[in-house]
């Protein structure tokens, strides 16, 4: 166990170090290279945002793409950031200019909820 553990570590800190993106599927956090702007996907799919919880460091622009046959919508609880009524393979894209915590949910079902931290 230690030695997966061990070499999970060391391919997550191999991809950072190259500039990759790396995910941690227990958590799922996602980090991507600071200092260079990119794309973070989140997909919308069986009434659940996933990954649920990401990191990223400022600049970043995270796209979400509703997969469900039903419309789903991705809201700021802060009101940051809000999309309009999602389609299935609608898209809604928000850049993160400012490092802080993004809670956010569907304001067609509340109980979906996600969020994104800025580094």
């Amino acid at each position: 166990m230690r030695r997966s553990v061990f070499a999970a570590s060391v391919v997550a800190a191999a991809l950072l170090g190259s500039g990759g993106i790396a995910m941690r599927h227990e958590n799922f956090i996602v980090s991507a290279q600071e200092n260079h702007s990119s794309t973070v996907e989140v997909k919308i799919d069986n009434f659940v945002f996933g990954p649920a919880a990401i990191t990223v460091p400022v600049g970043t622009t995270v796209t979400w793409t509703n997969r469900d046959d039903i419309p789903h919508t991705v809201v700021s609880t802060e009101k940051v950031f809000k999309s309009k009524v999602l389609d299935t393979d609608e898209k809604f894209s928000f850049t993160f200019t400012k490092a802080g915590e993004y809670p956010y949910f569907c304001s067609i079902h509340p109980k979906m909820t996600g969020k994104v931290v800025v580094q």
